[in-house]
This record gives C-alpha cells, structure tokens and sequence, in this order.
C-alpha cells in the first residue's frame, strides 16, 4: 500500500507535539514494531530533552533529516565530553547518519521542528546501558539545566 505523508499530517504531528508532556511526537510510517526497518517523523518543540543515547547493536546506525526548523546534533565520547555539534536545518545540512555505538542527543531550535528518523532493526526500548550515565533521566531536576547547557555546548564542552 502507498503511503502518504502530506503536509497537514505534519502540521497535526506538530501540533500534537506541543501538547505532550514530553513536548515531541511522532508518526510511525513503519508498519509494527517489529518492522525491520523503523522509519518515522519526529515533531519537537524546543523544551524537549532527549536523554543522550546509543545504540550499542553493530547494525544500529541512525538516519536523521530535518523536515523543518532546525536543531543541533550532539555527539559524545564514553565520558560525556561534546565531541561533534552539527547544526541542522531545512535550509543547510538537513541530514546525518550516525554510526552504531555513538553516543548522541539534539536540542530542538525552533518551534515545530520535524524530522525523520530511519534505522535498522526491530523497535526495542533503549536498554539501561545504552541511557548515558553522566546524564539526568528525563522530567528529573537536573533535566531542564542539562538541556540548557546542550544548548550552548560546544566540542571539547564536558558538564563538570
């Protein structure tokens, strides 16, 4: 079946964004979760924290392309020091491939950023060991100071 994806869907996505709890939503092309292939288009609003992350399978790699807005792409070595920080947008560089096993985050820069995500391999929740431990879990007191300091980190930065 041909799949749709139109301009209205995104705005709805967006929309529902900034209405979540977590201020980000998504809307799965992928048919399950078991589909090999996870394919699916992200709304975040600025506010979000996306714990930095990896996924430690060899096979794990991470597409990512701005739709729309922009954001700025973290990459991490093992102890938390900024590594890379990639500005993304509809009008520069609008995609990234993230190698498997690479600690990573964004921050969200403007209002209504889409993105699409693709990747390899069946959905399955992000194990404990793969959640870096030199960040705050999500909605806890060190979150919204975390994000801020994303936000203006630059390569070499390391949160003491």
């Amino acid at each position: 079946m041909t799949k749709l994806i139109s301009n209205e869907d995104l705005r709805l996505l967006s929309a529902s964004a900034q209405q979540a709890d977590r201020r980000r939503n998504n809307l799965n092309v992928h048919d399950s979760v078991d589909a090999n292939v996870q394919r699916l288009f992200i709304a975040t609003q600025p506010d979000t924290y996306i714990r930095p992350h990896r996924h430690s399978e060899s096979h794990k790699w991470e597409f990512f392309m701005v739709i729309q807005g922009s954001m700025s792409l973290l990459l991490f070595s093992d102890d938390g020091t900024v590594t890379d920080r990639i500005e993304m947008s509809a009008s520069d560089i609008r995609a990234v491939e993230i190698p498997p096993n690479t600690w990573h985050s964004y921050t969200c820069n403007e209002a209504d950023t889409v993105a699409l995500e693709i990747k390899e391999g069946s959905y399955s929740p992000t194990p404990e060991r793969d959640l870096a431990e030199w960040s705050p879990m999500e909605n806890t007191s060190g979150s919204a100071s975390f994000l801020e300091w994303m936000k203006l980190a630059k390569p070499g930065d390391q949160l003491n």
